[in-house]
């Protein structure tokens, strides 16, 4: 074979140990064919409604992945020349991020970036190479001219990847009129669903705070100009969203705060925001309050509330400026889940209405908090890793962390939090691997029988996302 020439193992992320394969082999087969439940991720819905064609190789593999782009780049690569912050890319600049990917091919090896990548290359576009700066030419032209056919746009992939569910995440005051028109669309058989993402609308501490608010109460009919508006305005967006498919909403600040003011404080401290006359320490502990608000209509309304915290956003201030957010510059920082969300939980923790999934990039979270919470809190589930920790190894780690505490019946569901269209099906094939992998270890050391792990993997990929977001059996909400 030539050196070329890479097809992805068949049995690739499955345990070493013959015997334990094998008892992986059977797991694995069970799940591998299941519709995809996409509940938290970032794939901006008129891809799909417009279906058109991707220009070039480059905006489907390299410009939207920050998980790329930020490795090139910390190896001395322009953002720019990677087509970042550029809009649509002359064919020239195309080929050119192109061969820097292929020249670069080698330091991606052992991430999880080069495995769905790969995955990509063979599983979806039926490419039989090893991508470096002599295949690089002929890959490319060899994409480039798959994506002019019907079959290799974007609803076409859709179906193709047995996508049923898939969330995206939206602005407070979107008119979400392009889930509408997929809705409303009688050639589109996919469910593609709105995730109401209030971040900016509760950080006093943003210079342009005012201006939020104040679209956020045009978009309800309410006049924020006071906080007991602006809790109004966020109870009757929540509720378009909701009536219009959406069943989560998405909280990623830096710590997990909830601890309430008084009422007469969060009042006085929402003007002086207003005014830009808070303090740091006053705009947090506002902050904390008005997080502490979702919850509450969280448990009036049902949706699920997903926290994503403890990442500083935006690390290199040039970069941001530069390029905007999201282009790989959001770092981890630690985060206690323990005492920050403790307000809520005493508050609405017990609500029959209210539910939670946390998140974490701190591993020692899942087994020191995350799972003891899950597994005591009937409104508490364990996220699935995401971000740095969306990795084979990280994902082992996670299921050995919290399984001995809370089984699989208190997670998620994998979580796939991607913009990066292709890498979906990827990744969620990469965690049904793992999951039989981990299943096969306890089969296999007699800890769990055979039986109860094949009821599992029956459930995992698909039924368990639906109950834990409260989706029906055939993708509508329940």
């Amino acid at each position: 074979m030539s050196n070329d020439a890479f097809v992805p193992h068949p049995d690739r992320l499955l345990p070493a140990d013959p015997a334990v394969r094998e008892i992986a082999r059977s797991l694995y087969a069970l799940e591998k064919d299941q519709p995809i439940i996409s509940p938290h991720g970032h794939v901006d819905p008129r891809l799909l409604l417009d279906d058109e064609p991707w220009t070039d190789p480059t905006s489907l593999f390299i410009t939207p992945d920050h998980y790329v782009n930020r490795l090139m780049h910390a190896r001395g690569v322009d953002l720019a020349d990677l087509g970042v912050g550029q809009g649509p890319l002359t064919e020239s600049a195309s080929r050119r991020a192109w061969s820097l990917l292929a020249e670069h091919w080698h330091a991606y090896a052992g991430t999880p970036s080069r495995y769905w990548m790969e995955h990509e290359f063979h599983e979806v576009f039926g490419l039989e190479t090893v991508l470096s700066p002599r295949t690089a030419e002929a890959m490319y032209d060899e994409i480039a001219e798959k994506l002019t056919r019907p079959e290799f746009r974007p609803r076409a992939l859709f179906e193709q990847f047995g996508i049923q569910v898939m969330a995206t995440t939206d602005d407070p005051v979107d008119d979400l009129s392009p889930h509408d028109a997929l809705a409303a669309d009688a050639s589109f058989a996919g469910r593609v669903i709105p995730t109401f993402r209030p971040d900016k609308y509760l950080e006093p501490a943003r210079e342009d705070f005012g201006a939020l608010v104040a679209a956020l109460g045009e978009a309800a009919g309410v006049d924020t100009s006071s906080y007991d508006g602006h809790l109004e305005a966020m109870r009757i967006r929540r509720q378009y969203f909701r009536d219009h498919g959406a069943v989560s909403s998405d909280h990623a600040h830096i710590d997990p705060g909830t601890e309430r003011l008084a009422l007469e404080d969060a009042r006085r401290l929402y003007g002086a925001a207003l005014s830009g006359a808070i303090s740091a320490d006053e705009a947090v502990a506002l902050r904390r309050h008005l997080l502490a608000d979702q919850a509450r209509l969280a448990a009036e309304d049902g949706l699920v509330m997903t926290i994503h915290p403890a990442v500083l956003r935006n690390h290199d201030t040039a970069t941001f400026e530069r390029f905007g957010p999201d282009v790989g510059f959001d770092i981890p920082v630690a985060v206690d889940f323990v005492h920050h969300i403790r307000p809520m939980l005493n508050d609405v923790g017990h609500h029959p209405g209210f539910r939670t999934v946390l998140f974490t990039i701190d591993e020692t979270v899942f087994s020191r908090e995350i799972a003891p919470l899950a597994g005591v809190y009937p409104s508490v589930y364990a996220g699935a890793p995401w971000w740095f920790i969306d990795s084979p190894d990280a994902i082992l780690r996670y299921r050995r962390a919290v399984s001995e505490t809370i089984g699989y019946s208190r997670t998620s569901g994998f979580i796939d939090d991607t913009r990066a269209f292709c890498s979906i099906p990827a990744r969620h094939d990469m965690a049904r691997r793992l999951d039989a992998t981990h299943l096969a270890g306890l089969v296999a050391e007699h800890r769990m029988r055979l039986e109860d792990a094949t009821e599992l993997v029956s459930t995992l990929p698909t039924q368990q996302p639906r109950e834990v977001f409260r989706l029906g059996d055939g993708g509508e909400t329940a």
